[in-house]
């Protein structure tokens, strides 16, 4: 960013290139233009409903399609992250995940966009739960830092990692030592892998892409157990732009506008 070194570098809380959806959209097919046609995506983490909405309608109005949206959880986030903002503000991963699913399909752009989960994902069974709820891939990094020896000391805006791992001190640099741990990072990945395999092969499927809602059982109290789909909410293909009012999403659709993150509050209020 062409600060100087030593000096403290701010994140703005707000970008100067857009600040409505429409010109994230219009953003988003310069960076393609301007980087030779490369896959150009969204990552976010979901705040309230008539946000993801927005983003639809805008999609939907400009007819500028993103490669993907990654959904990165509440639960996730750097060591440098506020612990009041990594606690509290954002949705889980889940949550989050859900509802831009039901974006996507509802608006029927689930086969024009790719759907990224991201948020402490770890082990197979987190891949397998996160397809299963619609996600075409999952990002993750915490994990693999940990796999190479971060211990999560929370020092990684300071420069002061006692591990390593992120730092740019030199002396302290020379405790990640790439032909070591990137061994490590490797057969932890490929372990990963192997355990989706066989989540997938034991629910008697080829395929990650095979798995459903339905095959997932969210447990209700201590004697009951419900397929995933009749706990929560999985809109069918096209709904939101045909009958919206009939969806649990209704108000917040309704409200959302393609030329503001800011919902119309009066008819968020109906």
């Amino acid at each position: 960013r062409q600060v100087p070194p030593h000096q403290d570098c701010l994140s703005p809380s707000a970008h100067s290139a857009f600040s409505t959806p429409i010109e994230l959209m219009e953003f988003a097919a310069k960076m393609r233009e301007l980087s030779g046609g490369k896959p150009v995506g969204i990552k976010l983490c979901v705040g309230q409903p008539h946000e993801v909405f927005a983003l639809m309608k805008a999609i939907l109005k400009t007819k500028i399609y993103p490669e993907f949206i990654v959904v990165d959880g509440g639960e996730g986030g750097t060591g440098a992250a506020p612990l009041e903002l990594s606690d509290w503000v954002g949705m889980p991963l889940m949550d989050g995940l859900l509802l831009m699913r039901n974006a996507l399909v509802g608006c029927g752009l689930k086969d024009k966009i790719r759907l990224v989960a991201s948020g402490k994902v770890y082990s197979g069974m987190g891949l397998a739960r996160n397809m299963a709820m619609g996600a075409d891939w999952c990002n993750a990094a915490r994990a693999f830092m940990m796999s190479v020896g971060c211990i999560q000391s929370q020092r990684c805006h300071l420069g002061t990692c006692p591990t390593g791992v992120a730092t740019q001190d030199m002396w302290r640099q020379r405790g990640l030592i790439p032909e070591v741990q990137g061994e490590r990072a490797a057969r932890f990945h490929t372990k990963t892998v192997n355990s989706l395999a066989d989540i997938v092969g034991a629910a008697g499927y080829q395929h990650p892409i095979d798995l459903q809602p339905h095959h997932l059982m969210h447990r209700i109290g201590s004697e009951q157990a419900r397929p995933f789909d009749e706990v929560h909410t999985f809109l069918p293909k096209g709904i939101l732009l045909g009958e919206p009012e009939l969806t649990v999403y209704a108000k917040y659709w309704k409200s959302a506008q393609a030329e503001s993150f800011k919902a119309d509050s009066s008819l968020l209020d109906q």
